[in-house]
């Protein structure tokens, strides 16, 4: 027996494999997939498409499936112990495809990859492992006690340009990027469908639906681009007699955000994210601060009113504290920079610093490479298409060949200079360009993806303890989701200042984007911490500052402040806020909060919770900047048992916060703007 707890039955028609909570079939006679769930889910009419030439083949166009005998293996992995088995689909003149399935005890998911062979090497670019198409009927069925109001959940392929996670009602059509939930928002019951894999392909999860509540079309496909990857050029093709897709992850949930945090922990098992046991970094980042006008006197300022004023407070942790440069430290001296570094250390700070490695900022291609005078113009470096062209900008950058070993040279290069200066901290800004579709330098490098990986795998390895011998923080900012496992921590949205505006557009991506935390990335980075004015908007309101703070200790956080403090107001937030125990113990925890609903659409939700372990956190907002709110928390919903007393304490004000044993209710009011951390105990 290949495995005593999944239960395999085959005949003539139909081979299926149960592991007690989800049960597989494979159509031998349609060629078609089905799965179905214990709670009554199921995901049914499933095929494979390939682009192959001209044509989209799919596999239930096939004369011929099978599940050969030989295919049905044990395996013991990251995942646990079961099955992996083939359903294999012929046709004479065509590829054998063959659809790869991986099971395991316990677990609600399955693991679906789609493998194509030809007898003579070809290339494709659109590898479908699961398509399901229908006019009239649905392909999702949900649990019972579902409603109708199914939302698909777009998740951005990066955070670029403002970009927004977002819930959409269904009917409608979505293309969202590398995973997606598909769920009731008033029983949370649903389903995710995400890649594992991430060496090549860009994946796209599209669900349609055209009466509400219905999902009727359904293609989880490798090779999309487009707007939101940032592409002008389609996917590249890989190549060769065999060409694989993504691994999919498929599965069903009683709550769909267990489903994205199992997903998430999926992608852990591939590629584990790049450990970090030092603790949540605090400290401070200059670019909202001062942005364009940096200079040393703001940095030491900085440095020493930290010191003086914050870090003897107790705003530090294990991770350190970190001072750190953004765009245009270039404008400093060699001097001026080690100056700048005695004084953060002297203070017992680490310095920190940016570059970004795949964007060429100058206007003439032409230019030489700085230390390649005399062999390389920086066109050489540059990615192209077909023709020979320059790829259009992105943010007025060119994108740099990560494939070019003069553009991997580079960044090597400037690394090892910033760790011989002393910073142990970099911030990682544009990575985008890096993972464009193009002609590559190198010929082996046949996609953006692929590229991506490659330098990154660079960034991550030069400033390896192993290499370096002592800890380095390395931080994405503008940057694709996938692949992760390069960086300690990536910023889930993109700039985000100091005004309500900016909190809500964080929450956002936390509303949706929470589970991203500790599985791909060991901290959610909210941006920089604005507490009274960034150097491009106005001052924020003691609401506003006191919100935004909030979120980013929700988000999970690496607690970098925003602003300049030598501005009065900015420095009393600071000492009055910054030096709470008990707020800095909960952003030292590194943990995000879990949204509580999910059908804000593009907009964010304003309630998430923390469980521990007999006590317990709630963030509650009010994200109307001109009347107040009076909202009423949900026990059952916020995922407490029934109680007739709770502890309830506002943690910025201190005060008790009404219950409601009757209707199992908390009760809030809050002023235009205002959020509030309520501890709760039982």
């Amino acid at each position: 027996m290949v495995n005593p707890k999944i239960r395999i039955e085959a005949d003539s028609r139909m081979m299926s494999a149960d592991n007690g909570i989800l049960r597989i079939e494979c159509d031998l006679i349609g060629g078609l997939l089905a799965l179905h769930w214990q709670n009554g889910e199921s995901l049914s009419g499933l095929f494979g498409e390939v682009a192959f030439g001209a044509e989209r083949l799919r596999t239930s166009w096939f004369t011929e499936h099978q599940v050969p005998d030989a295919s049905i293996q044990s395996v013991e992995d990251g995942f646990g112990q079961g099955i992996r088995w083939t359903f294999e689909h012929r046709q004479a003149g065509n590829p054998v495809i063959r659809q790869h399935l991986w099971m395991y005890e316990g677990l609600p998911y399955v693991l679906v990859e789609l493998e194509a062979e030809h007898v003579e090497e070809w290339e494709t670019n659109h590898l479908a492992p699961l398509v399901a198409l229908s006019n009239d009927e649905p392909v999702m069925r949900f649990g019972a006690g579902a409603s109708r109001n199914i939302r698909a959940l777009f998740v951005p392929y990066d955070n670029d340009k403002w970009v927004r996670f977002a819930s959409h009602a269904i009917p409608s059509t979505v293309e969202s990027y590398e995973v997606t939930a598909v769920y009731d928002s008033e029983s949370r019951n649903g389903f995710v469908l995400g890649s594992i894999t991430h060496d090549f392909w860009k994946t796209g999860i599209q669900v349609e639906g055209a009466m509400p509540g219905e999902v009727t079309r359904l293609r989880v496909v490798g090779g999309v681009t487009g707007l939101h990857t940032r592409d002008t050029l389609p996917h590249g093709s890989a190549h060769g007699k065999v060409n694989v897709s993504p691994r999919i992850f498929v599965g069903a949930f009683d709550d769909y955000r267990d489903g994205l945090e199992s997903y998430g922990r999926a992608n852990a098992v591939m590629a584990p994210k790049l450990p970090w046991d030092h603790g949540v970094p605090f400290g401070w980042n200059s670019w909202a601060a001062v942005m364009g006008k940096l200079d040393l006197d703001v940095y030491v300022h900085t440095s020493d009113f930290i010191r003086r004023e914050l870090q003897e407070e107790g705003f530090t942790s294990d991770g350190g504290v970190y001072i750190n440069f953004d765009a245009f430290w270039n404008s400093l001296s060699g001097e001026q920079l080690q100056e700048a570094v005695n004084r953060v250390r002297a203070n017992g700070q680490k310095p920190g610093i940016y570059f970004t490695p795949f964007a060429y900022w100058g206007k003439d291609p032409e230019r030489p490479v700085e230390g390649y005078e005399g062999r390389y113009v920086y066109r050489d470096l540059l990615l192209k298409d077909q023709s020979g062209n320059l790829l259009p900008t992105i943010a007025g950058a060119y994108a740099l060949d990560p494939s070019h070993p003069v553009t991997l040279e580079r960044i090597k290069r400037q690394l090892e200079q910033f760790v011989e200066w002393g910073f142990e901290y970099a911030k990682a800004d544009f990575l985008c360009h890096g993972a464009l579709e193009g002609r590559h330098h190198d010929p082996n490098i046949r996609s953006g993806i692929q590229a991506y990986n490659l330098g990154m795998a660079m960034i991550q390895d030069t400033v390896s303890p192993e290499k370096i011998g002592k800890p380095f923080f390395l931080n994405l900012s503008i940057a694709p989701l996938f692949p992760h496992g390069y960086a300690h921590s990536r910023r889930v949205s993109c700039d985000v200042f100091g005004l309500a505006g900016d909190t809500e557009y964080l929450l956002n991506a936390i509303t949706y984007g929470w589970w991203i935390n500790d599985t791909l990335y060991r901290f959610n980075d909210p941006d920089h911490t604005v507490l009274f004015q960034s150097c491009n908007q106005r001052e924020s309101t003691p609401n506003e500052g006191r919100g935004r703070l909030t979120a980013s200790i929700l988000a999970g956080t690496s607690m970098l402040l925003g602003d300049d403090f030598r501005k009065e107001g900015a420095a009393s937030r600071a000492v009055d806020w910054l030096t709470r125990p008990e707020i800095m113990d909960l952003a030292r925890k590194g943990i995000s909060f879990r949204p509580v609903e999910g059908s804000s659409g593009d907009r964010a939700e304003s309630v998430f919770v923390l469980h521990g372990n007999g006590e317990h956190w709630i963030a509650v907002f009010n994200l109307d900047p001109g009347d107040a709110e009076d909202k009423r928390l949900n026990l059952q919903r916020l995922g407490f048992p029934a109680a007739s007393h709770l502890s309830i304490r506002d943690m910025w004000d201190g005060g008790d916060v009404g219950y409601d044993e009757s209707s199992q209710e908390i009760k809030v009011r809050l002023k235009p703007d205002e959020a509030k951390l309520l501890h709760v105990k039982f």
